[in-house]
């Protein structure tokens, strides 16, 4: 029944003008009411046949299964086309060297202040979640630095895409990247089709999304029908803690970058506030980004490195989606009593690093990255459709501080640089 009603909303009648003229409910809106009718549903469960719930189960895996199949072609053309395609290792110079690398410093404390959060505050624990399936639970013994370092470089991309080690694809693609900028005129088919398969991917990945309210639905429905209702107290505390880390992250790093940079701190929020206000709202850096190049250039940062710092930061310098993304991978693995060590946590963050370049354009990326990951580390890609039904609640405050992290990037760039526009700046802040 659940089934049938979602395709109603989903794929109206096309034959009837009065069903076209008919307003479509947003994905949000869809994630949101799948949640609602899992939490009754699973409620109703609870109280009544637990062994109901299994019945429930396949159509939860049936998302969970759509997602996996996406995430090697996905990033393999998002990563080839991205980098070849931009040609961002060859025609940066020194302003795209410092960039990038200001952008890995910044992202680089992003990760560990998600992994501090979620490891002092915890919200994971106590939270059910069924154990992985197909495969073991990570190991937590140690591993040694060879086998760390062995372990990144695949001895087949077909055997990486086939076992979904996501780090190896992300190896091979961006070497594969490199070599295609190297040959020049020759490479510009084959990075055609890298474009090509991205943009299907972008089109697949909106089909696959379009079963997310089942989804989560189902998800959330077997959880609580299994587990009980400490499920929401758990979901609750992980978006406080995520806004929790995401106001540390300001604090200490994206104001301190400020002061060492002397920007006068009142007059650039004043600057991108709208931007900022955009991103929060919609959920969408790309929406925000008209803006935020306007904004940004009237702060004083010149068109020319507004114009290419700030697109640069769409794929390099996604802060709020770092944070983000480290702090859940953990909470799914603490959610299934999986206890990482520390050097799993930092392996962990070095993936993260690296697969969350390229792909800032597709939707839901945040949460194609988040099960690729738990799928390298044998964590349950259950916790992908729980998170989910909270994603929107998470995605305003990650959204805005990538927008902003971005805006500042240009400033400081800009100060880098040498010209940056004082005067501007001042008239800003005025």
């Amino acid at each position: 029944m659940l089934l049938i009603s979602w395709s109603l909303v989903e794929f109206p009648a096309m034959s009837t003008s009065a069903a076209a003229s008919k307003p479509r409910i947003s994905p949000t809106a869809q994630i949101m009411i799948g949640l609602v009718v899992g939490l009754i549903v699973g409620y109703i469960i609870s109280v009544t046949d637990k062994s109901v719930a299994d019945y429930i189960r396949p159509f939860s895996q049936i998302f969970i299964r759509m997602i996996q199949m996406i995430i090697a072609p996905l990033l393999f053309g998002t990563l080839v086309a991205g980098i070849a395609g931009a040609g961002h290792f060859k025609d940066v110079g020194r302003m795209g060297l410092r960039a990038i690398i200001y952008f890995e410093v910044v992202t680089t404390l992003a990760l560990v202040l998600g992994l501090l959060a979620v490891n002092i505050m915890k919200p994971g624990v106590g939270m059910v979640l069924p154990a992985p399936t197909g495969a073991p639970v990570i190991s937590t013994a140690a591993q040694t630095w060879d086998q760390i370092l062995l372990h990144v470089v695949p001895r087949s991309v077909i055997e990486a895409m086939a076992t979904g080690d996501v780090l190896q694809i992300v190896v091979f693609s961006i070497i594969f990247a490199i070599g295609l900028g190297m040959v020049g005129e020759k490479a510009k088919p084959m990075i055609e089709w890298c474009e090509s398969l991205t943009e299907a991917m972008f089109k697949v990945t909106h089909i696959v999304m379009l079963y997310a309210p089942i989804g989560v639905g189902a998800a959330i429905a077997y959880t609580i029908g299994t587990s009980g209702l400490q499920v929401l107290q758990n979901l609750a505390y992980l978006i406080f803690t995520l806004y929790v880390a995401l106001a540390v992250f300001f604090a200490i790093v994206l104001i301190p970058v400020m002061l060492i940079f002397r920007i006068p701190i009142v007059g650039f929020f004043k600057a991108i506030k709208e931007p900022a206000l955009i991103a929060f709202s919609t959920t969408s850096s790309e929406a925000a980004l008209p803006r935020a190049m306007e904004c940004v250039e009237a702060f004083g940062v010149p068109r020319r490195i507004v114009s290419f710092i700030l697109p640069l930061g769409y794929s390099f310098n996604l802060d709020g989606t770092t944070l983000y993304l480290s702090l859940a991978s953990v909470f799914v693995a603490q959610a299934a009593g999986v206890d990482l060590t520390i050097g799993q946590q930092v392996t962990m963050m070095f993936t993260l690093m690296l697969t969350s370049k390229g792909v800032a354009g597709v939707p839901r990326a945040a949460l194609v990255i988040l099960a690729a990951t738990l799928a390298s580390f044998n964590l349950p890609i259950e916790g992908v459709a729980l998170i989910l039904g909270v994603d929107a609640l998470m995605d305003m405050g990650r959204t805005m501080t990538n927008v902003v992290g971005n805006c500042l990037a240009s400033v400081v760039v800009a100060k880098w640089e040498g010209e940056f526009r004082e005067p501007a700046a001042e008239a800003a802040a005025s």
